[in-house]
């Protein structure tokens, strides 16, 4: 039987953090990221898709990965009948899985309202990806502050924005996040990612139907293009978007562009248009650091209606550095096998579900000497130095630091931890460790210190 305990809005979440995982950003982005399962019976699941391309692309080319990952959740082959939006007529599911994310930097976060002066422009605004849940933390904030500035006055500030970063760090959501402000006030928005962009020129091309692509693009007073690397090589399709770009970009229309590299490592694209990209504000997104990532888990978490362990946030986000889609993947696999068996989600049980998907290398394989080495090294001090009763300052912090790892990390007791350091008392421990914990909380410098080592220990760990 399937299992009836979770709705069709908690299997497909589930399945898309999976998806998440194996697709590509573009891919991903494009094709599921504004889908819905919306019923599951004995033998079939619905999924509801915004528009019947996208219908007929799914059928073409991701069933057999959407059935595999459907059943894995639900353990039956069910059939997929993908739906467009407008003709579904069977009642879904109440919704138990929501996609929001709450702000570690306070931005606006107002619902977004529809204009009807704009209900001819083809860009549907997705919830999910407005500026009020996008985490912000120093990695990101040059990059949202730079998109909001644009939303606030498109084709004024920063035109054209151009947006880079790997996988998975936000630079579509940031885009989309720009289309859906721009929208709400008024302004006609076309969000396009450039292979759909490529495939819609070359179809206009050969139906002779050039003159609707033009307008259909050029008429934007927005226009986003998402992971223009996908025009590298492609002669026509620049060639077409060169043009395009001019006539907006003279009419004083804002315009867009991500990408996973900035425009000067764009190679086989012609030099005008990396010029052209280079002409406004380029802004990258880096890897969010440990903090930002345990936010992110966090307030995920939170929004889905359940409590995550921090320790259980921290083994996610110290194994898992660079994307930010994979910790929602392993959320959303984490949470749904949790309901499925029934089992409370602590540090074993994710160990036990998540250690295939971010290295299984567990907190007890670290040993004192990790720590110690690697304190050492962020500290720039030697580990005899920490060992001995040198007492300069720069040594005595590192020496905490490391009574303050070995106790909250490794769950040591202040004897063994003694005995660790060079044959130190307890109390000597429990003063020192104290202090750390004291300390951090009031000194920005000191927590970043700490949370480096942390990050740099369990990295190493996970490698």
């Amino acid at each position: 039987m399937v299992n009836t305990s979770m709705s069709a809005e908690s299997i497909w979440s589930a399945v898309l953090g999976q998806l998440q995982i194996g697709l590509d950003e573009a891919t991903y982005s494009t094709w599921l990221s504004n889908t819905e399962g919306v019923v599951v019976q004995e033998k079939s699941f619905v999924v509801r898709v915004p528009t019947a391309f996208g219908v007929a692309w799914l059928e073409r080319r991701l069933y057999a990965e959407i059935q595999s990952s459907i059943k894995r959740v639900t353990g039956r082959l069910l059939d997929i009948q993908f739906t467009v939006s407008s003709q579904l007529t069977v009642e879904s599911h109440p919704k138990t899985f929501t996609e929001p994310v709450s702000n570690i930097l306070p931005v606006d976060d107002t619902p977004v309202s529809v204009s009807p002066a704009v209900v001819n422009s083809s860009f549907r605004v997705n919830e999910r990806y407005t500026f009020g849940k996008f985490v912000t933390g120093p990695a990101n904030a040059m990059a949202c502050a730079a998109a909001q500035g644009v939303a606030a006055s498109p084709g004024t500030a920063y035109n054209p924005l151009f947006i880079y970063s790997a996988v998975g760090l936000g630079k579509t959501h940031l885009m989309q996040a720009i289309g859906a402000a721009s929208f709400a006030s008024g302004c006609s928005v076309e969000y396009s990612a450039s292979e759909t962009f490529t495939n819609e020129f070359i179809n206009a091309i050969r139906t002779g139907t050039t003159d609707d692509f033009r307008h259909h693009y050029r008429s934007a007073d927005v226009l986003l293009i998402d992971d223009v690397q996908f025009m590298v090589g492609k002669e026509q399709t620049q060639e077409g978007f060169f043009h395009t770009f001019n006539e907006l970009y003279t009419a004083g229309k804002q315009i867009v562009l991500t990408s996973d590299r900035p425009p000067s490592e764009l190679g086989m694209l012609q030099e005008r248009l990396v010029s052209r990209f280079s002409g406004g504000l380029v802004v990258d997104i880096q890897s969010p650091d440990l903090e930002t990532r345990i936010a992110i888990l966090d307030d995920k978490a939170e929004q889905q209606g359940f409590t995550l362990p921090y320790e259980v946030c921290e083994f996610i986000a110290k194994r898992n550095k660079k994307n930010i889609r994979e910790l929602e993947g392993c959320l959303n696999k984490l949470r749904a096998y949790s309901i499925m068996t029934g089992s409370p989600i602590t540090l074993d049980y994710a160990v036990e579900i998540l250690g295939s998907l971010i290295g299984n290398r567990a907190i007890g394989d670290v040993t004192s000497d990790d720590i110690i080495g690697t304190v050492a090294s962020c500290c720039q001090v030697s580990v005899p130095e920490i060992l001995s009763r040198v007492r300069t300052k720069t040594v005595v912090e590192a020496r905490q630091i490391v009574m303050y790892l070995l106790i909250n990390e490794l769950f040591m007791s202040p004897t063994d931890i003694g005995r660790a350091l060079g044959g130190r008392n307890h109390a000597t421990i429990i003063h020192g460790a104290g202090k750390i914990s004291a300390a951090i909380s009031e000194d920005d410098s000191l927590r970043a210190l700490v949370m480096h080592a942390k990050e740099a220990i369990f990295t190493s760990a996970a490698a």
